[in-house]
């Protein structure tokens, strides 16, 4: 059975297809064929942005703590990398 080739929208276009939905002025099948879009898929994404609304007046997205950084261990690092680089460019010039 070879159906269409699954597609993917956009959020521009979700969100398009879930505020014509919200405004209310046409029934669902009306949206659904304008768009190319089965109806419970534009219920979906009426649903999930009537949910995230209250996000775009609420609070911000808190954002995710800073890592602490030891700097004993970076510290030591860099001087290992340092001590390995001189070993090297020594090597390299008894080399040729």
């Amino acid at each position: 059975m070879a159906g269409r080739p699954r597609r993917t929208h956009g959020p521009a276009f979700k969100a398009k297809v879930a505020v014509a939905a919200i405004e209310g002025e046409k029934t669902m099948i009306e949206p659904a064929q304008e768009f190319g879009i089965h109806p419970n898929q534009i219920k979906l994404w009426h649903d999930q942005l009537l949910e995230g609304a209250a996000g775009v007046f609420g609070e911000a997205p808190k954002a995710e703590p800073e890592p602490t950084i030891d700097v004993k261990t970076l510290h030591a690092k860099i001087g290992e990398l340092a001590l390995e680089k001189d070993f090297l460019s020594g090597a390299r010039r008894t080399a040729r």
